[in-house]
């Protein structure tokens, strides 16, 4: 894990010599509005992005979030925790605008850089409004599921998961 004044140095296949500074302790001095329900950790133990989401940038992360993370070296829809397919390729991303300054791999990838202790203020902003918007999935599901049944709208509870939002409502 980094400590607090360190630079991190990403060269990954997205990016070469990227460079940022851990500004606050990891998991530490989120901003009040930003709750998430997972630390990416255990997001990637659950199972996310079909395995496959960060399998060239884990050299920037630190080894213990993969000790039981579920990876794969091609998208596996079968790893995700609800066992469906739930993404969408990064050129979609990208042709809609969701792909936010210095994280080209979206959300996810500047949610970890934020736990590690990143902080730009002007993107964390836009992507805090963008995780808090996100939730409105809980209601679709509060609406059309029984209480308890974790298997209804799996889609729906993965793309939850894959935004820390809490699935098992």
């Amino acid at each position: 894990m980094y400590a607090t004044g360190d630079t991190v140095v990403v060269n990954d296949r997205m990016q070469r010599n990227y460079r940022y500074q851990i500004v606050t302790f990891a998991g530490n001095d989120f901003a009040r509005e930003f709750g998430p329900c997972f630390t990416p950790a255990e997001m990637l133990k659950m199972g996310v992005f079909e395995g496959k989401y960060c399998n060239d940038c884990r050299g920037e992360l630190p080894q213990e979030w993969f000790a039981e993370a579920k990876i794969s070296d091609r998208p596996d829809p079968a790893l995700n925790y609800f066992g469906f397919k739930s993404r969408k390729p990064l050129s979609y991303w990208v042709e809609k605008g969701w792909i936010i300054g210095p994280d080209p791999r979206g959300w996810f990838q500047w949610y970890c850089r934020y736990f590690l202790g990143r902080r730009l203020p002007e993107i964390d902003a836009k992507q805090i409004t963008r995780w808090r918007s996100f939730v409105r999935h809980s209601g679709q599901i509060r609406a059309n599921c029984e209480p308890g049944d974790i298997f209804c709208r799996p889609r729906q509870r993965q793309a939850l998961l894959q935004w820390s939002h809490n699935p098992f409502i």
